[in-house]
């Protein structure tokens, strides 16, 4: 009976509305009456239901005192939480022996994990300096430095391995600690194992710079190429290490570590980007309601916070605004822009086939003059012939971005899909650029004459060493896109900040201060690290190098940040950017993963240099040490790698992903019912609301 009284409360006094007609015209009731037919969402049936919840509610809080979780966990009011947390204690001081060991146990891990979490937090490399370009440029560029960081901590793994696995044991051999095993040619061609070194004569200064830069001279007997490594195993005491072996499987494991994490956190970013993007007005409720971090204490983080949020905002209401736009044009302004589009973008394609004849042509160019006139040459001007693929590249990579971004303003689209497309257009441009140069080198390589190719199966005459020729021109490519970052920030941005500062030309001031071009930055990443991944093979310590070039260009790109761009005027989201920006680097490194395994598996290793002079192809080193296994590791491994076992785990890989995409179908229903309850409670709050003003109005 009293819970039939609490039901009148909202009537008006002296109504004829039975309580059950009452609430029948809430929103949410006429919504199932629509859906169901049936009696559904009586009072009874709520009635029970109410029970139903209330008593689960009891079983779900005392598993929740059971399971001593901590009440930070749940998303209550302090008061509830303290209450929880008392009964927690509560519950604590009852337990005794085994159950209260575990307890404590278990609350040692959590706070050992907590406080250890916040400790490496806080050693996070460059926290700071992204939090502070954060606070002042907003989230998105922020993305980029936190995208860089990935990037060189990536890097500095890959050396790890490299150097762990690769140099450091010829690096032994050579101090003589171990006994080792020289690599010793058992080729019948004499020709195919001629390799002239270069001379070691006393050079001009200038010479030796010449060959800093090109891999050339000295450094072609270092550490630093594929050549120099003719070491066929160290003995360890009764333990033998066979170089040839770890050479293959470690430029394996840094291609499927990359994969892996880049893939971790692509998914992160996805799932994110997913929540985010899932409603609009969520999303502004989010930022509006609960974006701000209230353990913020200090004045100065307080700033950044509050200028990161508004930047976030700005962002959110540009692109409602586009959207809006968009949902209004007329069917006559579609198919302008659609017509407009297809014609821009065969201006790009006509673009994109420019630029990768120029790299054909002058990949053959200096690979035919290097050769053949290199004694006759100026050592300059030998410099300019073998940078001049690199030099073609970075013309190309510099022009066709301005290209692009002029075009993609005319393509009507929102801010973030610009960056993207964009992002697309030029990435391919650079990467298609490094394509076109080892299908170049490839040509020079292997496609050669036959009475040139047939005794060893490559060009022999002209690349007597060729892994370390390709790991020459990787080298070049990493060295010249170095320079080319800090000739432009010194030669070009800096001057440019103080020629629209100081003067006031019209012309200037309408050039005006640079933005932080996003797409240009992330895409000189994404170039130099497909580089990397490429070379790391052919010079084992590019990795290294990559890793103090990517270091330097943090500091860099920071300083011409803060004191030479301004705020961008088209602020743009973070939380799609970071996905975005691994996306990319991931087909960089398929694109990586071509070369390297056509080199590894295809292309016959060089019989005059490296660890395989012995073996037709880099990846015969594989079979020949599964063949010294015991019968049954040979065996196993025999059946894992045959199509037996290789088509029934493709099905059951299969299975399992439809399984695991028919759940996610089942998630994303279940959250789009619960969005629909939510959206159903806030319209029985207005509608309760109104009736109560109503009945307040009629009282007075």
């Amino acid at each position: 009976m009293d819970s039939e009284a609490d039901n009148d409360v909202f009537l008006p006094e002296g109504s004829s509305v039975t309580p059950n007609q009452f609430l029948h015209e809430l929103p949410s009731y006429q919504s199932l009456v629509r859906r169901k037919p049936l009696n559904y969402g009586t009072m009874e049936s709520r009635r029970s239901t109410g029970k139903k919840r209330s008593l689960s509610r009891e079983l779900s809080h005392l598993e929740v005192v059971d399971a001593n979780t901590p009440p930070r966990e749940f998303a209550l009011s302090m008061q509830q939480k303290r209450k929880l947390r008392d009964e927690q204690a509560m519950h604590s001081q009852h337990t005794k022996g085994w159950d209260h060991w575990k307890d404590n146990t278990r609350n040692f891990r959590r706070k050992l994990k907590h406080d250890t979490f916040g400790f490496l937090k806080h050693l996070w490399l460059w926290r700071s300096n992204i939090n502070d370009i954060e606070g002042k440029f907003g989230t998105g560029i922020g993305s980029y430095f936190s995208f860089l960081r990935f990037v060189v901590l990536l890097n500095f793994v890959i050396f790890l391995l490299m150097f762990c696995f690769v140099t450091l044991p010829l690096v032994i051999s050579k101090m003589e600690v171990f006994n080792s095993t020289q690599v010793v040619s058992s080729s019948f061609e004499p020709a195919c194992s001629k390799y002239s070194l270069p001379s070691q004569v006393l050079k001009y200064f200038y010479s030796n710079i010449i060959d800093l830069l090109s891999g050339t001279g000295f450094l072609e007997l270092t550490y630093l190429f594929y050549g120099f490594y003719t070491i066929d195993s160290v003995t360890v005491y009764s333990f033998k290490y066979s170089l040839p072996l770890a050479y293959v499987l470690v430029t394996i494991v840094y291609l499927l570590l990359s994969i892996f994490w880049i893939v971790k956190r692509a998914v992160e970013g996805f799932k994110h980007n997913l929540v985010s993007d899932e409603e609009r007005f969520q999303s502004f409720c989010n930022k509006v309601f609960a974006g701000w971090d209230f353990c913020i204490k200090d004045q100065y983080y307080a700033r950044l916070k509050h200028s990161s949020l508004l930047h976030e905002l700005k962002t959110d209401l540009a692109e409602e605004r586009l959207r809006h736009r968009k949902e209004k044009r007329t069917q006559r302004e579609t198919i302008r822009i659609y017509l407009l589009r297809i014609f821009l973008n065969l201006i790009v394609i006509s673009v994109l086939g420019c630029c990768f004849y120029a790299v054909y042509l002058a990949t053959s160019y200096s690979q035919d003059y290097s050769i053949t006139m290199n004694a006759q040459m100026d050592d300059r001007l030998s410099l300019v012939v073998e940078y001049l693929p690199s030099i073609v590249i970075t013309i190309a990579n510099f022009i066709t971005p301005i290209v692009f971004e002029n075009i993609v303003r005319y393509e009507d689209y929102s801010p973030a899909f610009e960056i993207r497309f964009t992002l697309i257009r030029c990435v391919f441009v650079r990467l298609a650029s490094i394509a076109v140069l080892l299908v170049s080198l490839w040509t020079k390589i292997a496609l050669c004459s036959r009475q040139s190719c047939e005794p060893c199966g490559y060009n022999h005459k002209d690349y007597a060493c060729w892994e370390t020729n390709v790991g020459q021109e990787m080298y070049k490519l990493m060295i010249f896109d170095f320079l080319i970052i800090l000739a432009v920030t010194i030669f070009v941005e800096f001057p440019r900040k103080l020629l629209v500062t100081n003067l006031s030309w019209k012309p200037l001031k309408w050039w005006g201060q640079q933005e932080f071009e996003i797409p240009q930055n992330v895409l000189e990443l994404v170039y130099g690290q497909t580089i990397c991944w490429i070379g790391a093979f052919y010079s084992p310590l590019l990795p290294a190098i990559a890793t103090m070039k990517y270091f330097i260009i943090f500091y860099v790109k920071k300083i011409t940040l803060m004191e030479n761009c301004r705020p961008a005027t088209r602020p743009f989201r973070a939380s799609s950017s970071n996905f975005f920006f691994l996306v990319i680097l991931l087909i960089g490194l398929i694109l990586a993963c071509i070369p390297v395994g056509v080199g590894i598996a295809y292309l016959n290793a060089s019989k005059a240099c490296g660890p395989f002079i012995n073996y037709n192809t880099s990846w015969d080193i594989v079979p020949d040490t599964v063949k010294t296994f015991p019968h049954g590791l040979k065996t196993t491994i025999y059946i894992l790698s045959s199509e037996s076992f290789a088509v029934p785990f493709f099905l059951l890989t299969c299975l399992v992903m439809f399984y695991f995409i028919a759940l996610a179908g089942a998630h994303k229903k279940a959250v789009e019912q619960l969005q629909e309850q939510l959206a159903m409670a806030s319209r029985d709050k207005m509608f309760l609301i109104r009736r109560l003003a109503e009945a307040h109005s009629i009282s007075i």
